[in-house]
């Protein structure tokens, strides 16, 4: 398996990161198999095209979002390393867990509560 999982769309939230913020994220090694990618579907001639990094960034895109870490962009480059029997690759990793950190079950549960109601029975 090259992948972990293939979805199709983002399970997180619009981050609105730019290329130039993108470009201030140091590429790290990740594993393929620990990548769920947000594509189902790749272009073929995209997938074989020699320039295909000529006008991006040389690096995949990857978001971290409840303990998942998402392949955003660079699907076919993480395809290609696939292909030269690489199951590593550089990635920019956004960690949207530290940046955005999810609420518990009993935080949202507090939260509703207004403190008049604390102790009232319902």
């Amino acid at each position: 398996m090259i992948f972990k999982a293939v979805r199709d769309g983002r399970p997180y939230p619009d981050h609105g990161f730019s290329a130039r913020d993108w470009a201030m994220i140091p590429p790290r090694q990740i594993r393929m198999d620990t990548l769920v990618t947000t594509k189902r579907e790749l272009a073929l001639d995209t997938l074989l095209a020699d320039d295909s990094t000529f006008y991006g960034d040389l690096f995949p895109h990857a978001v971290q979002w409840n303990g998942e870490t998402y392949l955003e962009d660079g699907l076919h480059r993480a395809l290609r390393a696939a292909l030269q029997q690489r199951n590593v690759i550089h990635v920019r990793v956004l960690d949207l867990d530290s940046l955005m950190p999810a609420q518990t079950p009993a935080e949202s549960n507090s939260a509703d509560a207004s403190p008049a109601d604390a102790g009232q029975p319902r």
